[in-house]
């Protein structure tokens, strides 16, 4: 309508983090440009942009063939990359982090908890005060839980389990983190 180009970064949501293979299928809408990286490459370096190919024939002039990259394509990142694909529908990870999601939500009930928002394996918890939180990261790190504010909220904190968490560990993880809401305000 405008000839702007809707562009989803899904550098941490992509791969099945949000219980979808990519955020943007949980919306009606279709990007233009996808970047990806992080679980892409299965720990190794490795990065994409997807585009339609309106797009990418933009890159192919003026000069010819001038988008290149200094790593592009390397062997042992795209391996990496079929593997982790692998992984995740073999493991049926992406409908897992819906399962993770659940047992968060349904677990983590508190008077000091102000909202739980996000989905699948990146949620976001809100908590009443920037000093509650400090309290409750504090006590899940000597739990052996590691989580921390978001850059933009001091009293935001984020969760976002591994895709393939055991269940026990998940359920020990948040039984620190009850434990820790119960000393923060305690």
């Amino acid at each position: 309508e405008t000839g702007s180009l809707l562009i989803f970064d899904e550098i941490q949501t992509g791969f099945g983090r949000t219980g979808s293979l990519f955020a943007f299928q949980h919306f009606d809408v279709i990007p233009d440009i996808l970047t990806l990286a992080k679980a892409m490459g299965g720990g190794m370096p490795l990065g994409a942009f997807v585009s339609r190919a309106g797009v990418m024939d933009v890159f192919r002039r003026d000069p010819p063939l001038s988008h290149v990259t200094t790593f592009g394509g390397h062997p042992v990142s795209c391996a990496a990359a079929d593997a982790a694909l692998s992984v995740i529908q073999d493991e049926n990870l992406v409908d897992r982090a819906l399962t993770v999601e659940e047992k968060l939500r349904h677990r983590l009930v508190h008077s000091a908890i102000v909202e739980i928002r996000g989905i699948g394996c990146l949620l976001g918890m809100e908590l009443r005060d920037r000093d509650v939180t400090q309290r409750f990261v504090s006590r899940c790190l000597e739990g052996g839980v590691l989580l921390g504010w978001t850059l933009h909220s001091e009293s935001l904190v984020r969760i976002a389990p591994p895709l393939n968490i055991p269940f026990p560990v998940l359920e020990r993880a948040i039984d620190v983190m009850i434990d820790a809401l119960e000393f923060a305000t305690g």
